[in-house]
């Protein structure tokens, strides 16, 4: 199983969070779309022997894109790859783009998962964060997307200033209320450079409380599973069926390309990175060269993305695949360095596969650093 992601670099607004690479200028959206079927081209020797049973547009915020646009795309894939009989093709999108009419169209193209960006249910969050959209949008929008589309994911953000657990329940709750099969959840996050890090250095906004998020993210937790919700992996929860599949094959080490503007790529042992530059993007692709970068992992590395992959999702990580691909110095330095986050009730090991307990799932990329091979030496 292989995968192919395509970066939307457009957004119509800059979130006050969002640290992605993305322009707000619609001015060479024409010209990137054809690139982007250029570069699709380009790469169809990468995956010869693979079959892409995954399709995903991400960004940015891809519904920017016209239906037209999404299937030029699409073509493109099939034009150049091993398609699979029923890949499951997602597309990013936010409410203010999902007009009913719009639903519609989609519905009637390939395709057949939409990931939609409420992020909240509340005017005031919605509009601390800048996003395009209301309150009544992110409503209106599911109550339409849920009679054309089986397959739907939302996003929703915890932890934000002031934000009780009386209100954040009721965030969760209005989710559940259409529905949808499938919930991904982040806290907050003050990134560098992003305006919600100079609102909060400048006093604007209240630092987000690490001691809040956690106690969203457990009624989360407790909210979804009691709602028949699997868990699958730190910020992500799906009924039995709808899981991503897109998402679950990179946490499972499966290969991807990326194509777009700053899109990463996977073969099992490289990875590479595009260009996070719309115009020195759009210059290398007319001039028949992938403006990107190129490095070959090391056991180490290899190692230490199982780790940070593994241990966030439901699977977590093998101590007899780490000793069968890595070597035995690698599943014993796992073995010994895990041996205190066990004590400490935070891992668990379940017959040879490390799994972060209820306790450690909120700490599970934490632990995971902690949990590096940093040299062989």
């Amino acid at each position: 199983m292989a995968g192919i992601y395509i970066h939307i670099p457009f957004c119509r607004q800059a979130c006050h969070y969002c640290d992605f690479h993305f322009s707000t200028s619609m001015k060479k959206k024409d010209d990137m779309v054809l690139a982007l079927a250029k570069e699709i081209t380009m790469r169809k020797n990468e995956f010869a022997n693979e079959t892409v049973e995954t399709i995903y547009f991400g960004g940015g915020t891809p519904s920017v894109l016209t239906n037209e646009e999404i299937q030029l795309l699409i073509d493109a894939v099939y034009q150049n790859f091993s398609v699979g009989s029923t890949p499951e093709i997602t597309l990013e999108a936010n409410p203010d783009d999902l007009s009913s009419d719009r639903i519609i169209e989609l519905s009637k193209s390939p395709i057949n998962r939409l990931s939609i960006g409420i992020q909240s249910f509340f005017e005031d969050d919605l509009k601390m964060m800048n996003r395009a959209h209301n309150a009544a949008e992110a409503e209106a929008c599911l109550a339409e997307a849920v009679k054309y589309f089986d397959n739907i994911s939302i996003d929703l953000i915890y932890g934000v200033p002031e934000m009780t657990n009386e209100r954040w329940l009721h965030n969760v709750n209005k989710a559940l209320s259409f529905g949808v099969p499938h919930i991904s959840s982040y806290a907050l996050t003050v990134e560098p450079k992003t305006a919600l890090d100079k609102f909060v250095k400048k006093g604007i906004i209240s630092q987000p409380s690490d001691e809040a998020a956690q106690e969203h993210f457990l009624l989360l937790v407790d909210t979804l599973e009691a709602n028949g919700f699997v868990h699958y992996e730190l910020s992500n929860f799906g009924k039995e069926g709808y899981f991503s599949k897109n998402n679950t094959a990179y946490w499972l080490g499966k290969k991807y390309i990326g194509i777009g503007p700053s899109a990463h790529s996977y073969d099992g042992i490289r990875r590479s990175w595009n260009i996070a530059n719309n115009a020195l993007y759009l210059k290398g692709i007319e001039e028949n060269q992938l403006p990107a970068e190129t490095e070959k992992l090391t056991p180490a590395d290899r190692y230490n993305e199982y780790v940070m992959t593994g241990l966030r999702t439901i699977w977590g990580v093998s101590i007899q695949r780490i000793h069968d691909e890595l070597g035995k110095l690698f599943s014993d330095y796992l073995l010994k360095e895990s041996a205190k986050f066990i004590n400490q009730g935070l891992l668990v090991n379940d017959n040879g596969v490390i799994k972060t307990s209820r306790s450690g799932k909120f700490l599970a990329d934490g632990i995971a650093s902690d949990l590096f091979f940093i040299n062989l030496d």
